[in-house]
């Protein structure tokens, strides 16, 4: 490795790890010291090609991002991250360009267009930061993560189809029409969902059945760049790839072993911190060099155009998702009476009657449902709206695919060099602007999750009923299987760790050791064999419950978590009684 690059990542990693100490956005401070640095004269300048650099670090933080995206709550949010996703991306796009096209002609038309693509996609990393933080509602969360997702393939298939327009126009030979582009988007997502989906079962499979949590986070490492790779050689989109295998993984994470899990967790923590940090101190080191590259008379229209770009990008975000939102609202509404009509003339009764799914549920059960899994935009109130619309960061794949198209050939100099100004002062002034006001506005709205707390705290109780339930059942088929193999032994540690089970998820090892205590005859390995079963019976239920919509997958990731953490305190003093 080149020392210089190996000294970046260092130092960008550093300075990330004060600002996290301090509560600091890291982006911000690692991008101001990177900037600060570049006028050192010690500090030599680092060329990366730009389409290396993107395909370095895209598919590791997309994918980790989509493990950690709740399937459930995704698909519930789904109307409003399309809108966000793909609809906004595309009017940021149209609207970025024309203006960049006015105000530089030399752009020419598909070059402004293929700024607005780069320019057009939110990052919700630094939202996500700030929601936690503040304890934002999760209807607000899944919008912003699920929109992160969704909106990077979106930028990145205009991106493609640009810079095809742009290499078409430069060379002169035939022409890209709207249906060729429209074309290449639904190929892109035909391919990359299906090329994510065969990733995204081989690597479950993979976990399922291979119990060693090196090799499994080896081939999880790996797998993001197969996936994103062999969709781009296919002319998919490399992006949906990544996501649909990292969300099909995510979901089904639960069922895989534990040492898995909590390998897996703080290795893509540790990945994002390093590759986003070293993101932004490279644009950092290189923004001087580009302005200098430009010539003085360049620079001021240069940054005019940046100016602009960034008005445009935080007024288009507001003055779409308010209208999109009410006119979303006026469908489902339509939508409700329709149902309701339905009820009242009898239909419903002929067509529930008909329907396996809907006939033992009344109309206002169905009801219900129909609005919490279709028309979740009912749930987002104005200040919900203002959160979504003021959370508008841009992030790390601004800046990586701004290097990547800086290195077109198709581009000229004073178009790529302003490409790379524009995509870096809009991510600069979003996080400047927009991250550190947000949590200003949340705590002016006071929106909070009060309400959801309340429901986790009802959801959570109706899982423990079930799990004692389930405990007992489960105890009484143990203790009959121990009789039968072993005879009339002593069975008192039945009787001890069926008491456990008003005990369920607190004071397990005070609780555990009293079942130890009365254990008398069996030894510590039935012992622990009878507590897995015990957590294999309760994983399943979470899974169950989550599965029919009953708990949500942030809680039962939560309460999985507690789980882990009990059966690796079973392997770890059975490893302490052998090595005795």
């Amino acid at each position: 490795m080149d020392p210089e690059l190996f000294y970046i990542l260092v130092g960008s990693v550093v300075v990330a790890a004060i600002a996290r100490w301090r509560g600091w956005p890291a982006p911000l401070l690692v991008t101001v010291v990177a900037l600060g640095a570049s006028f050192l004269p010690f500090v030599p300048d680092l060329d990366i090609d730009g389409h290396v650099l993107l395909n370095i670090v895209l598919p590791p933080l997309l994918y980790s991002a989509a493990l950690d995206v709740s399937f459930v709550g995704f698909k519930r949010s789904l109307p409003q991250i399309q809108r966000l996703g793909i609809w906004l991306v595309l009017l940021t796009t149209f609207a970025v360009g024309f203006v960049a096209w006015l105000i530089l002609p030399a752009l020419t038309l598909p070059g402004a267009l293929l700024l607005g693509a780069i320019v057009a996609p939110p990052d919700a990393v630094s939202a996500a930061a700030i929601g936690r933080k503040l304890g934002l509602p999760r209807r607000i969360m899944n919008v912003l993560s699920g929109e992160s997702l969704i909106n990077d393939a979106t930028s990145l298939t205009l991106y493609r189809v640009f810079a095809l327009l742009l290499a078409t126009s430069a060379v002169g030979t035939g022409s890209v029409t709207v249906w060729d582009g429209v074309w290449q988007f639904i190929v892109a997502v035909v391919v990359g969902v299906v090329i994510g989906l065969v990733f995204g079962i081989g690597v479950h499979q993979l976990r399922m059945r291979i119990n060693d949590a090196v090799v499994i986070g080896t081939f999880g490492l790996l797998a993001p760049f197969g996936a994103y790779a062999i969709a781009e050689h296919l002319n998919g989109s490399g992006v949906l790839a990544v996501v649909a295998m990292g969300i099909y993984v995510g979901f089904n994470s639960p069922r895989t072993d534990y040492t898995t899990r909590q390998q897996e967790a703080p290795l893509w923590l540790s990945a994002d911190l390093l590759l986003e940090s070293f993101v932004f101190a490279y644009i950092g080191l290189q923004f001087p060099r580009v302005i200098r590259d430009l010539g003085d008379e360049s620079v001021g229209h240069i940054l005019l155009l940046s100016g602009a770009v960034l008005l445009v990008v935080l007024l288009v975000r507001p003055l779409y998702v308010y209208p999109a939102n009410a006119w979303a609202n006026r469908l489902d509404r339509k939508r409700l009476a329709r149902w309701d009509r339905s009820v009242e003339s009898g239909e419903f009764d002929k067509r529930r009657s008909r329907s396996r799914r809907w006939r033992d549920q009344s109309a206002s059960e169905l009801r219900t449902q129909i609005v919490r899994e279709r028309m979740s935009g009912l749930q987002l109130t104005w200040k919900d709206n203002a959160v979504i619309s003021w959370a508008g960061m841009r992030g790390v794949v601004t800046l990586a695919t701004a290097l990547a198209a800086a290195d077109l050939a198709t581009l000229g100099t004073e178009a790529s060099h302003a490409i790379v100004v524009v995509a870096f002062i809009v991510t600069v002034g979003t996080l400047l602007l927009q991250g550190l006001t947000l949590p200003l506005l949340i705590r002016r709205l006071g929106i909070a999750s009060d309400d959801e707390h309340e429901e986790d705290a009802q959801a959570l109780a109706a899982v423990q009923a079930k799990t004692r339930e389930a405990g007992k059942e489960y105890i009484a088929a143990q203790r009959v299987e121990w009789e039968k193999k072993h005879g009339p032994l002593d069975l008192s540690f039945f009787d001890a760790f069926a008491k456990r089970l008003s005990r369920v998820e607190k004071d397990t090892d005070e609780a555990q050791h009293q079942v130890e205590q009365a254990a008398s005859r069996p030894s510590y390995d039935d012992l622990a064999a009878l507590s897995r079963g015990w957590l294999q019976v309760r994983r399943e239920i979470l899974l169950a419950e989550r599965d029919a919509g009953n708990l949500d997958e942030e809680v039962m990731r939560q309460m999985l978590a507690a789980m882990d953490a009990e059966e690796l305190s079973l392997d770890t003093r059975g490893e302490i009684r052998r090595v005795r």
